[in-house]
């Protein structure tokens, strides 16, 4: 049994990973009975995917970013912080854990500016202040994030990519580990194995030469920032059992290292 850390673990989980083989919330809840802190952060882009083709609002990708206009902010905020946060805490419960459900919105948690790529009302530098993250802790709750923020004066709704969030609490609440699950092994050179560690140059030389793109990039920038700030990353594959388990025993994925 893993002897439970005085710091939180951060857990960010994508739907990719959710299926029939996986039991990342299952680790989450037992690391929770253990004695673990837990915060869990959550994406859902192929929920939100498919709530913009039923609504005919196109999808547009900029490195691994959802672009949002005005005409889809309004479904990537209900599906987020609606429909999969709260099927995500139902689920939990079920486990027996004891969870809620929030976003970045709730309490100012998360706040970044718009993106100054174009990409509508994105934030890609979030910060957060972990005030009400530390209270739900401190009483024994397992708070589930959906990536929804708010602008630095509180003006505007923005879709926060959800590795960034899980980057940014990780930093703020200075976290004893951040796992990232995805739906590969972990972080692949040009010849398809996992790289078991990746520093700063590692990481420049595979942007260089092509081999990471998309959605691995706000992963490892995400990991990156929080690795710095002292919260070690790591990425693995959360589609088979035990993997948050194995990530925290560090027996899997890619290891996200500094400088």
């Amino acid at each position: 049994m893993i002897s439970a850390p005085s710091r939180p673990i951060v857990v960010k989980i994508g739907g990719s990973t959710l299926g029939a083989g996986d039991t990342s919330l299952e680790d989450c809840a037992q690391l929770q009975r253990q004695g673990f802190a837990v915060v869990l952060v959550h994406g859902g882009g192929a929920t939100v995917s498919a709530w913009l083709e039923r609504l005919h609002e196109p999808t547009e990708f900029v490195d691994g970013l959802r672009k949002t206009t005005a005409g889809s902010r309004s479904a990537v905020v209900a599906v987020l912080a609606g429909l999969v946060n709260k099927e995500l805490v139902q689920r939990l419960t079920r486990l027996g854990a004891r969870v809620i459900g929030l976003s970045g919105v709730d309490a100012g948690l998360i706040r970044s500016p718009l993106s100054s790529r174009g990409l509508g009302y994105v934030g890609e530098a979030p910060t957060c202040d972990p005030s009400i993250l530390f209270t739900l802790l401190q009483a024994g709750w397992l708070p589930v994030i959906a990536p929804i923020g708010l602008t630095p004066d509180g003006s505007e709704l923005i879709n926060i990519n959800a590795d960034a969030a899980a980057g940014a609490i990780a930093t703020a609440i200075q976290a004893e580990r951040l796992v990232f699950l995805t739906d590969v092994p972990g972080i692949l050179d040009e010849d398809g194995r996992v790289i078991a560690a990746l520093d700063g140059a590692g990481i420049e030389a595979l942007r260089a030469s092509g081999t990471l793109v998309g959605g691995m990039l706000p992963k490892v920038e995400a990991g990156r920032a929080a690795a710095a700030a002292g919260a070690p990353a790591r990425i693995v594959d959360g589609r088979k059992g035990g993997a948050v388990l194995a990530a925290l025993d560090g027996a899997t994925g890619t290891r996200i290292e500094t400088p």
